[in-house]
């Protein structure tokens, strides 16, 4: 699907707030609230839009640390590592990555010794390193219109 400008300026209302109503953003973008309604259908069937999601506060849900960790599967142990993370409550999001880790996850968890039971399953796999997130700098930026558009 080609995306026009009155489609990226529908996407940048959405990702600023996907609750708001098809009215307010067709007030925004300067069409009818049919158009906007017909133009997310679209989206939503092409792809474009993936889903739409509730952003929780991991602190406000029982959990102290969020930390990023690197893979490094073992030899053999990569496909086995990407089933089972699906069952891992802890995970928030994980990526196969180029380099020399195999993974990238993020994780929120309830304290240190929850940070060290689940580097101890993650060990299994393969070798990892675990960086402590301090504070989010960015988190869910908009994905904007690329400049050649």
């Amino acid at each position: 699907m080609k995306l026009d400008l009155l489609n990226w300026n529908i996407l940048k209302c959405l990702q600023e707030n996907s609750r708001q109503s098809n009215t307010d953003i067709a007030k925004k973008v300067g069409v009818s609230s049919p158009a906007v309604a017909e133009r997310i259908r679209k989206m939503e069937d092409a792809g474009v839009i993936n889903g739409y999601y509730a952003k929780l506060s991991y602190k406000e849900t029982g959990h102290q640390l969020k930390a990023i960790i690197t893979l490094r599967a073992f030899m053999g142990r990569l496909k086995p590592f990407l089933e089972k993370v699906k069952s891992f409550d802890e995970v928030v999001n994980c990526f196969r990555i180029t380099g020399n880790e195999n993974i990238v996850l993020e994780v929120v968890l309830r304290n240190q010794q929850h940070l060290e039971q689940f580097i101890d399953q993650l060990i299994t796999y393969g070798e990892t390193k675990t960086q402590i997130v301090l504070s989010d700098v960015i988190e869910n930026n908009p994905i904007k219109r690329p400049i050649n558009f």
